[in-house]
């Protein structure tokens, strides 16, 4: 009995300090890649989607391809220190961020469902939502990241209610509504995991 509540305290004080512990998965340059990409399909929208609000599949297509690529790029840092690191502690912090974030993007997902199928008329204010969600993926994080990211979370959620309550049916499917938020939140995500993480590292 005695051995199995000390294995349970050890257990449990393990998971304390995963959480205490900041998570070096998130790597800059795929962080800031994702951003790139975004101003740059931004830049494409207009040739490639010209009426995105009489062709929601196509904007969809568009900048759900765009998600893919930029979650595989964030994503490839959390592999590549999945290989590298073989501790029990670091796999566990690694399996916490990766379940603290999969919510918003999972809801992000169905929101994306349920509008495209049923509700197509107010497909203009998926990037809003979508900033919105992402916004409360970062604060969901933040306790495993430096504490500068509040403030990307911040800003992604300023700029999801900005455009749900600016925008409108036709200028809610602005490049630029995408461009803005993605790119300029994940460049400066990628500055801070730079300057807070991996330059520290460096050093």
């Amino acid at each position: 009995m005695e051995l199995r509540e000390a294995l349970s305290h050890i257990a449990e004080i393990r998971a304390r300090v995963a959480v205490m512990e900041r998570f070096r998965g998130y790597r800059a340059v795929p962080v800031g890649v994702s951003g790139v990409l975004a101003v740059v399909v931004a830049l494409a929208q207009p040739f490639l989607v010209p009426d995105p609000g009489n062709h929601l599949p196509g904007y969809l297509a568009l900048w759900l391809s765009t998600a893919v690529a930029g979650v595989a790029a964030a994503g490839s840092g959390i592999w590549w220190r999945w290989r590298q690191v073989d501790q029990p502690l670091s796999r566990q912090l690694t399996r916490l961020a990766v379940a603290q974030f999969m919510p918003c993007l999972a809801a992000g997902g169905l929101v994306t469902l349920v509008v495209a199928r049923h509700a197509p008329e107010v497909g203009w204010m998926l990037p809003g939502l979508w900033q919105v969600l992402f916004s409360l993926g970062i604060f969901a994080s933040c306790r495993l990241l430096p504490k500068p990211i509040v403030g990307v979370a911040i800003f992604y959620l300023v700029c999801g209610t900005l455009n749900l309550g600016v925008h409108s049916t036709n200028s809610g499917y602005s490049p630029w509504g995408m461009a803005v938020p993605f790119g300029l939140g994940q460049l400066a995500t990628a500055g801070i995991l730079y300057w807070h993480l991996e330059r520290a590292d460096d050093e």
